[in-house]
């Protein structure tokens, strides 16, 4: 399973939605639309065309930090950071996905409520420079000791997917790579259908 997270800022040709149409088209999943500098009206507006996008290719929309648009766009799930998940709980209506950075926020999640967490940075990424990766055995003792699925991110690619597919992740999340280039996913999937 391929997530692709979005950063408009960062999409091809400043085209959020086409790029959105091509990593879906290439075989993602899901997209976790985080936009976090946008206000409920923009993030409204775009969430509905991206919504329209992932509906024609069957897969699902999750909507970061805005609980309210998630549930208006009937989004698959709503994601938030560890700490607001919970201090302020999640969704009773749809799913709800949780960003975590240590085994005992997974599973103090998993007891929350969550229905996924979202575990990183697993290796070095140019989104957080100079933050060491986590590694494999923070993937595999994240799989081991929790029953929800868990989507590794961070620094994601062809090269390291399969090795964090066998280490217990449920699935990867991509940023950069894909806004940048969405053909990245083609290969990505390739690479674990190569198995």
């Amino acid at each position: 399973m391929i997530y692709v997270v979005t950063n408009r800022k960062l999409a091809k040709n400043k085209d959020l939605l086409g790029c959105v149409e091509k990593v879906l088209k290439y075989g993602a999943c899901s997209v976790i639309l985080r936009e976090k500098d946008l206000g409920y009206d923009e993030l409204y507006e775009i969430a509905k065309k991206i919504k329209f996008i992932t509906d024609k290719h069957s897969a699902k929309l999750i909507v970061n930090g805005s609980l309210r648009v998630a549930e208006e766009v009937k989004a698959y799930a709503y994601h938030s950071s560890f700490v607001n998940f919970i201090n302020n709980g999640g969704s009773k209506i749809i799913k709800n996905g949780v960003s975590i950075h240590s085994l005992e926020e997974a599973k103090r999640a998993e007891e929350n409520g969550a229905d996924y967490v979202l575990a990183g940075n697993i290796y070095e990424t140019a989104c957080k420079p100079g933050l060491k990766g986590r590694g494999l055995e923070f993937v595999n003792s994240i799989s081991k000791n929790i029953t929800i699925p868990e989507i590794a991110i961070g620094g994601i690619s062809e090269e390291n997917v399969q090795e964090l597919i066998n280490s217990g992740a449920n699935g990867a999340a991509v940023m950069s790579s894909a806004m940048k280039n969405p053909a990245v996913i083609k290969k990505i999937i390739g690479k674990l259908n190569k198995k």
